[in-house]
């Protein structure tokens, strides 16, 4: 059974607003993604820089689990990782991947997709060296997605490394950084009667953006 509500258009709330077009919308969808991500942030959304990323194995099964964004520039989207993840396995095999960013308080959605590359160890660590200590030593302990017998287990690792660590934490060799290479993007934003506004932007072959209205 379908709860109440679900199903039934609750978005609308921003119907004042001008609709987006390729026309309004920035010429550049890094920038015009980095404006919404300020407007999200601004809003108030919980973690605005959190995206959905979906990749798959060599099998083509796919695997989707949300991800913080660590960086937007014009080479890409930057986010950190375990690379003995399932998310860092599946890209060393299939380097691709979509994101998904959701904001449901401004009925808007971004979605990127592209090509997967490791950011360089240089990358790697300087952004490891801004992480709180607590999260250092979490991810120095862990084997991402392994199994384990309990979650005291992990406390005992991080209380054994912390007790012998003292100083800063070495960047470990199995962590590090992705850079998301963007071919598609796509811009939605609700309307109530569900006439939908979406932009896409793909990328040309000379590097240029072209951008367009798809049907809702």
């Amino acid at each position: 059974m379908i709860p109440s509500g679900i199903g039934r258009s609750c978005m609308g709330r921003y119907d004042t607003r001008m609709p987006i077009d390729p026309a309004t919308l920035d010429a550049d969808p890094v920038r015009q993604l980095d404006a919404w991500l300020g407007e999200a942030s601004a809003a108030d959304v919980p973690l605005p820089n959190a995206f959905a990323l979906a990749t798959a194995d060599d099998e083509g099964s796919p695997s989707v689990r949300y991800v913080l964004l660590n960086g937007l520039d014009a080479e890409g989207l930057r986010y950190f990782t375990h690379r003995g993840s399932r998310k860092g396995r599946d890209v060393a095999i299939n380097p691709a991947a979509a994101a998904a960013f959701w904001w449901p308080a401004l009925d808007r959605q971004v979605r990127v997709s592209g090509s997967v590359r490791l950011l360089s160890e240089a990358d790697s660590l300087a952004y490891w060296r801004t992480r709180p200590r607590g999260s250092q030593l979490s991810a120095t302990i862990s084997a991402q997605g392994q199994e384990v017998a309990s979650r005291g287990e992990l406390e005992v690792r991080v209380a054994e490394l912390a007790a012998r660590q003292s100083g800063e934490l070495a960047l470990p060799p199995m962590w590090g950084g992705y850079l998301i290479v963007p071919r598609t993007f796509e811009f939605w934003e609700s309307r109530a009667d569900r006439l939908h506004d979406r932009v896409e932007y793909r990328r040309g072959g000379d590097g240029s953006w072209h951008s367009r209205r798809l049907q809702p």
